[in-house]
């Protein structure tokens, strides 16, 4: 007989996460209601189980018809579970099978199987033939001929999950995600092969709760999804409701943003703000009645409401709300807000097209403070710069970067002297992206890095291959970004690849932006550093950001590049104040380079005001390194 002294605890635990689950705000995503569908069923089989286990036990007590039925319950609620179980895991992973008509046929057969020959056990199990999964009679319940088919039903949806986590485990992002999904399988494995092993004892369903359990810390947890102490929903609930409905987006999405809300943070402190954006939260759920606030922190809220909403109306409630303060027991806080709003009329877009085009809106309001419609026009240009940002993967991916080189002039001969190192990488059509497009996307992505130091071992690559002594190039600057510059590892990395090339590191000088200028301690002990081991350094685009004499006589420089934009303002309008300047940065030991010098007239300017090289179309623009070589080769 057998024993179920495991069974109703399990009920219990699984009532407490019900309720903790209805107790919290839900987004009613796909994969929530199919764990509430497990939660049902599962303790539906344990009832069920435990039901059929108490009438199978005092088999006597009852009529023969109870016995059929509780246990054909029992075998429906298993066969049901089974199922729910791997639609469980197929939710969770995005598995796109039953989309397919026949495999979803395919995929539920055994369930319907089981299902089938239950009822055929319950309603026919009297005669011989028909006794396939289970029959009772005058000496109680027995298993029939094809009673295995429970296990057979089992394993073959565990097979099937594990199947489904092999093949889209990368639509999981966090590693925690993909090792809790493989316990879940795991742990229902394990529940079936105990049920094999010890088949008189109920122990199934406590493997099945602890599965359920994994899947509800790891996925189902209504406080992952919620920010603001429970009063919104978060980054990562808007992602999941939008990429589930994208197909159907049946709401009007709006941002509300704090105009300059770091600034804000700074004056009203971190508490404070936090209390403030309590406020906002609860203010617009009430003024949006029945519809999803999420919250993307850095003072940004995006509203999805219905599309039957006046928006302009809201707006105007909004923006009269905050000419108030923010008051509660604890704060007032005085803040004003941008506001976007969005043509959804066309939804071809991806989710992550959708979610980056309201990202950028949202910081572009919060820095102006104005009410902006954002169109089509802008989730255009954010597929492009998903284009792009594929472009420069797959030249990273594939090492095809392309250098390009613009030569450098010594102002008195006119020679070539050197050369500046420059990046381009081609679409997938072979066409280049200019690098006022690519580069910035780079920077945004994070593989700006990555993008530097190819372009800095193209560079060196390019050097040791080449007989740039005959050409008279004496060294190649190539650029170094503000992300790379404030690498703690930059001297080994940037080494490590002048050994590979055998160089000697005064062949390739380094330009840095004044962008890199900002925290002084900073900026001296990493140059330090890098001097160290070789590496000179030139201020690239002087004039345009927060360098002054005082801090470059700090910095080891062996050149300064002016600004093209202030070269050319000198040549429109000389006066005495560059000469002054480069003077002064020459008796400093600096050199002085001018760029952007298109013409004779600019370079015979620039020579007589002191600098010492010149760079521009004038001589040349950026042209393919083979070019370079066959150009400035001596024959």
């Amino acid at each position: 007989m057998w024993n179920y002294s495991f069974e109703l605890p399990l009920v219990l635990i699984l009532g407490i996460i019900l309720a903790f689950f209805f107790s919290r705000p839900r987004l009613g995503l796909r994969r929530s209601r199919v764990f509430l569908n497990l939660i049902i069923i599962e303790t539906l089989t344990i009832l069920t189980d435990l039901l059929a286990s108490s009438v199978d036990n005092n088999y006597a007590d009852y009529a023969i018809e109870t016995v059929k039925v509780v246990n054909a319950l029992y075998f429906v609620a298993f066969f049901t579970r089974a199922y729910i179980l791997y639609l469980l895991a197929a939710t969770v992973m995005k598995d796109t099978l039953e989309k397919d008509s026949a495999l979803r046929i395919l995929i539920r057969l055994p369930m319907h199987i089981g299902v089938i020959l239950v009822l055929v056990s319950m309603f026919f199990g009297s005669w011989e033939f028909t006794n396939v999964i289970y029959y009772a009679d005058g000496y109680g319940y027995h298993s029939g001929k094809l009673y295995n088919l429970v296990y057979v039903a089992g394993f073959y949806y565990i097979m099937l999950s594990f199947i489904s986590l092999f093949l889209y485990r990368r639509r999981l992002g966090r590693r925690r995600e993909k090792i809790s999904m493989f316990f879940y399988n795991l742990i229902i494995l394990t529940a079936l092969i105990m049920r094999l092993a010890m088949p008189s004892f109920l122990v199934m369903d406590t493997f099945v709760f602890m599965a359920i359990l994994v899947v509800f810390l790891a996925f189902e947890n209504p406080e992952y999804y919620l920010e603001l102490k429970g009063v919104t929903f978060n980054s990562l609930a808007f992602n999941e409701h939008l990429e589930e409905n994208i197909s159907n987006l049946k709401e009007l999405p709006l941002s509300v943003v704090i105009y300059n809300y770091h600034e804000m943070r700074e004056v009203y402190g971190y508490m404070q703000m936090q209390a403030g954006l309590i406020i906002i939260g609860r203010y617009l759920k009430q003024l949006f009645i029945g519809a999803k606030v999420f919250y993307f922190r850095n003072g940004r809220f995006i509203v999805l409401t219905d599309k039957g909403t006046d928006l302009s109306e809201k707006v105007q409630e909004i923006t009269e709300r905050f000419k108030r303060p923010l008051r509660s027991a604890e704060t007032e806080l005085y803040l004003s807000v941008g506001i976007a709003l969005f043509d959804m009329a066309k939804t071809e877009y991806s989710a992550e097209t959708i979610t980056s085009t309201m990202m950028n809106a949202m910081d572009r309001v919060g820095k102006t403070g104005n009410i902006t419609t954002f169109t089509e026009e802008f989730l255009s240009q954010t597929e492009k710069e998903k284009y792009v940002k594929k472009c420069i993967e797959n030249a990273l991916e594939n090492r095809s970067l392309e250098l390009y080189l613009q030569p450098i002039v010594d102002s008195k001969t006119g020679k070539t002297v050197g050369a500046e190192a420059l990046s381009r990488i081609k679409d997938l059509d072979g066409k280049i992206i200019p690098p006022g497009i690519f580069i910035p996307i780079a920077e945004n992505s994070g593989r700006i890095n990555e993008l530097g130091e190819l372009v800095f071992e193209k560079a060196c690559e390019f050097i040791s291959e080449t007989d740039t002594h005959s050409m008279d190039i004496e060294w190649i600057n190539v650029n170094l970004s503000p992300a790379q510059f404030v690498r703690t590892d930059l001297a080994e990395r940037y080494s490590a690849i002048i050994d590979k090339y055998e160089l000697s590191p005064d062949k390739v000088h380094l330009e840095i932006t004044e962008g890199c200028m900002i925290d002084d301690a900073f900026l001296q002990k990493q140059m330090n550093s890098m001097t160290e081991s070789g590496f000179k350094f030139v201020l690239d685009d002087y004039g345009t950001g927060y360098s002054n004499l005082s801090r470059l006589k700090k910095c080891p420089f062996i050149n300064i590049k002016l600004d093209m934009s202030i070269v050319w303002d000198y040549c429109k309008e000389p006066e005495e104040i560059l000469p002054n300047m480069i003077q002064a940065f020459k008796h400093m030991g600096f050199k002085i380079t001018a760029e952007g010098v298109e013409n004779l007239e600019m370079a015979d300017i620039m020579k007589s005001i002191g600098c010492d090289l010149l760079q521009g179309y004038y001589y040349s623009k950026p042209i393919p390194q083979d070019e370079f070589v066959e150009k400035y080769s001596k024959t």
